[in-house]
């Protein structure tokens, strides 16, 4: 089996402080430790902080580099949507008994949505399902 197939199998859900790293590896494709710092509002977390995260982000396969004489450049080994179907399926699974009905009917309330917000939430959908039909 490819390591990608195995890496989702076994993926994690990524936490608040590599999910900021990943963020900012899937939007420049790729950096070195300073060029990721360089994406963090002040104040920046420490160097060494971002460093070990980043491989901690290697270990777990998130991430992967290309060394260059001493420095590392990193590089996504999974992309964005992969991780977010991932993710959102664990979400749905988890507080919402694996029903997207249940997500959307709970969003709805919640949000305080009108009958026009949902009729084109519904034409999106439609629209969704009959571009994925014609595929």
């Amino acid at each position: 089996m490819p390591t990608y197939y195995l890496l989702l199998t076994y993926m994690k859900e990524l936490t608040k402080a590599e999910d900021e790293i990943m963020q900012v590896l899937w939007k420049t494709g790729k950096g070195f430790v300073k060029d990721i710092l360089e994406h963090f509002k002040e104040p920046k977390p420490a160097y060494n902080t971002v460093s070990t995260i980043v491989r901690i982000l290697v270990k777990k396969g998130f991430v992967k580099y290309k060394t260059h004489g001493k420095s590392h450049e990193y590089y996504p080994a999974i992309d964005r949507e992969k991780y977010s179907k991932f993710y959102l399926n664990n979400f749905l699974g988890r507080y919402f008994s694996g029903s997207f009905e249940n997500l959307v009917s709970f969003f709805a309330r919640e949000n305080d949505l009108s009958v026009k917000e949902m009729e084109e939430l519904l034409k999106h959908i439609k629209q969704d399902i009959k571009e994925e039909r014609n595929d």
